[in-house]
């Protein structure tokens, strides 16, 4: 349906670019999934009330839910794609994190108002009579929150979009719970065991872990998430691709919703092979990832002397010797100010937030090791942690 209705109205593939192309995928997955949650929720109430099932009628509440989000999601689209303003300078495009936070919550309390009547059926049992056709109606259910996992999933992965993934949990939760509802039928009718509410607890929790997952996700990408490594990788491709670049460092992407991100990085250069040269490539550079990745790039030059033998040989020393604290330890910045009575090396240190040292005793190890691989040696050291190379 989703690839007919593209075809129809977009005559595009996705593309997470392209703000109009998400836009109008977004559009169209949104009106989707509020009509087959409408469906749905008709379904699933008219036949809770005609077998007299609390879980039946609990999953109808939920794909009600879902109509709601979807509605949600099909809002957060259309205002993620204004441009920026005087209030905004970075675009509205955080506001589909919004949406998928808003999508967590609502998922979150239809789950404990459907554990509440489920536990209330626990307590006090209730003949649930279950017929051909509500077996044609849940059946008909797992399969349609199937088909809209699967769309959201691939839609969601193509135009990265969050609260699309959102959605897909849901969905793929809501399928099993379904699929527990239906089961709960046949077990009632072979044993005499009221599995109805028991199923209906089932489906709560179900709800409810699909909706911590999503408010997890959404939460990390407003607090500031680790970025996708296939955008840090692209990121290096594309300035190493340059001679002039030796290396990078200090990379850091600020994401201000999917297609609006700020680079900013150091990239070292010779600082022998002219200014005017090096600058160049660095605005080369800068438009490159504007172009490729929709994205506006801030890089600042470290000049670095790549013809001096004392350097490069005093730098790899320092190099491997840190890496004895942690393998993933690495420098950059290196330079050496030669006096009469020592020397000041100086450089920064990278170390991952996972490495356990605080940055005091890094830089108090870090010491020790240049002293021991020359007296006259004196280590200047600033500590950047970070969470990627």
């Amino acid at each position: 349906m989703i690839k007919l209705l593209a075809e129809i109205f977009i005559k595009a593939e996705p593309n997470k670019e392209d703000q109009r192309i998400r836009h109008l995928y977004g559009v169209i997955c949104g009106i989707t999934g509020i009509a087959l949650n409408i469906m749905l929720v008709i379904g699933k109430l008219l036949t809770g009330a005609a077998s007299g099932s609390v879980a039946i009628t609990a999953d109808g509440l939920n794909n009600l839910s879902d109509a709601a989000s979807s509605i949600i999601m099909l809002v957060s689209f259309s205002m993620a794609r204004r441009k920026p303003d005087g209030e905004h300078p970075y675009g509205h495009g955080r506001m589909e994190y919004i949406a998928g936070l808003l999508v967590a919550v609502s998922i979150l309390l239809m789950g404990a108002e459907i554990f509440r009547s489920s536990l209330g059926e626990i307590l006090n049992p209730k003949p649930v009579d279950a017929g051909a056709v509500t077996f044609i109606v849940l059946f008909v259910s797992v399969a349609v929150k199937c088909y809209m996992a699967v769309y959201n999933l691939k839609i969601g992965k193509a135009i990265d979009s969050p609260a699309m993934r959102a959605v897909f949990s849901d969905s793929l939760a809501d399928a099993a719970a379904t699929g527990a509802v239906l089961l709960s039928f046949p077990i009632t009718m072979l044993t005499g065991f009221p599995a109805d509410g028991w199923c209906g607890l089932l489906v709560a929790a179900f709800i409810i872990y699909g909706g911590l997952k999503s408010l997890k996700e959404m939460v990390d990408f407003l607090l500031g998430r680790l970025p996708d490594p296939e955008i840090l990788r692209r990121v290096k491709d594309v300035a190493l691709a340059h001679p002039e670049v030796l290396a990078i460092h200090d990379l850091n992407v600020h994401d201000y919703g999917p297609g609006r991100r700020i680079i900013m990085m150091h990239a070292e250069v010779d600082e022998n092979a002219g200014f005017r040269a090096a600058h160049e490539a660095i605005d080369c550079i800068e438009r490159e990832l504007q172009e490729e990745l929709a994205s506006i790039a801030l890089i600042h030059m470290d000049p670095v002397d790549v013809n001096d033998p004392i350097m490069k040989e005093t730098r790899g020393k320092v190099a491997a010797a840190l890496s004895a604290m942690d393998s993933r330890i690495t420098i950059h910045d290196f330079r050496m100010v030669i006096g009469v009575t020592h020397t000041n090396l100086i450089f920064d240190i990278c170390a991952p937030f996972d490495v356990k040292m605080s940055d005091k005793e890094i830089k108090r190890r870090a010491t020790d090791i240049v002293s021991s691989l020359d007296s006259r040696f004196n280590a200047v050291i600033v500590v950047d942690r970070v969470c990627y190379d």
